[in-house]
């Protein structure tokens, strides 16, 4: 009869955990990246700062009074890759949510699967507008592209006082084609032109012909909403046809290679991001110590900065919905509001989307420094 009773006390403790969401198991989480291939850059910074929180939040006891455990799959930057990790994680290892990508076409990749199974997924640093709108399931921590198009048509109307661009845009991503849209809307409504528009595709390596064809149109600047591969071979192409007008991008630009890569090109060129070391907020002053401390005396970048708060929203959501269920989980995540990220305060609006600030990086002798903050 003990034994029974034990049994029936045992089976109802267990019953009570479950509907509670709680377990004495890990909390799986699962990441998508482009830990290798030619994007690696951003994906192993964006990992840094996950990991970052991820041993931080275990460190104070877990969530839920579980252990967070990040499991991570490479897509190796390759199209197609990013949905059979999406499939993988929520199949096999049965994650609660997911975090990733960087990139908005291979967002676009994994939002459908994560839409379909009911499992929260937070990108990082996808701007393009399509990603949140795959489902209510779909949420970002970044602002997005007709934001960022707009900061820097601004910026290059006052700051750079241009009234004649060239656009130059790949036309493999969603990310350039998006960004390049949205800016040329907005340059156009400030009174400028665009006078040239050329195209390429990821993975070009050559592209005088069409910087030939954007020197004889007598432009006063090139916007480049692209990668920082393909951004540093532009800028190096350009200077040696020549071509010495301000060259300019997107947040894509942001790993160290464009500086590797592009040398003195480079400098006086600049970029939109999320986040600068640089920043005054006492949280992100804290975060680059920590960041610091962690991984040999490197300093934290924008990717870097995103994938830690993605992490740290998550948590937080998990804590305030008290289940890893996923419609209650969808729903803690969706009424984020004002949460104290190292890229700023975060809430997320009924589109699922992010209100932040973005910062301009201009590079300067061979670095990256903050020219100036845009607030939305």
């Amino acid at each position: 009869m003990k034994i029974l009773l034990r049994s029936i006390c045992l089976l109802t403790l267990s019953l009570t955990l479950a509907t509670a969401g709680i377990s004495q198991g890990s909390i799986k989480v699962g990441e998508v990246g482009s830990l290798t291939g030619k994007e690696a850059a951003l994906g192993q910074s964006s990992r840094k700062g996950t990991m970052l929180a991820f041993e931080e939040i275990n460190a104070r006891g877990g969530v839920l009074g579980r252990r967070l455990q990040l499991i991570t799959e490479d897509n190796a930057s390759v199209a197609g890759e990013s949905a059979t990790a999406a499939q993988k994680l929520i199949s096999r290892d049965k994650v609660i949510a997911l975090l990733g990508e960087d990139s908005s076409s291979r967002s676009l990749e994994m939002a459908p699967i994560a839409q379909t199974s009911r499992v929260p997924m937070i990108s990082p640093a996808s701007t393009n507008p399509k990603v949140t709108q795959v489902g209510d399931y779909i949420f970002r921590i970044c602002f997005i592209d007709p934001f960022q198009g707009a900061v820097m048509a601004k910026f290059a109307r006052e700051s750079l006082k241009l009234t004649r661009v060239a656009t130059l845009v790949s036309v493999s991503t969603a990310y350039s084609v998006g960004l390049a849209q949205f800016f040329d809307q907005r340059f156009t409504a400030d009174g400028g032109m665009i006078a040239i528009t050329r195209k390429y595709s990821e993975g070009d390596r050559d592209f005088k012909a069409q910087l030939t064809a954007i020197k004889a149109a007598g432009v006063g600047g090139i916007f480049v909403p692209g990668f920082y591969t393909e951004a540093a071979l532009i800028c190096l192409q350009a200077r040696e046809l020549g071509i010495d007008i301000p060259i300019f991008g997107g947040d894509g630009w942001e790993a160290p290679q464009l500086i590797q890569i592009g040398g003195s090109a480079v400098d006086g060129c600049y970029f939109s991001t999320h986040y600068s070391p640089d920043s005054r907020i006492p949280a992100s002053q804290a975060f680059v110590q920590r960041f610091s401390a962690r991984f040999d005396g490197q300093t934290p970048d924008a990717m870097a900065a995103l994938g830690y708060d993605s992490a740290m929203i998550l948590a937080d959501a998990i804590k305030r919905a008290g289940t890893t269920d996923g419609p209650l989980l969808r729903a803690a995540i969706g009424a984020t509001k004002d949460f104290p990220g190292v890229t700023g305060d975060t809430t997320i609006d009924a589109n699922r989307n992010a209100t932040k600030p973005a910062v301009i990086i201009t590079v300067r002798d061979g670095k990256f420094k903050f020219l100036e903050n845009v607030t939305p």
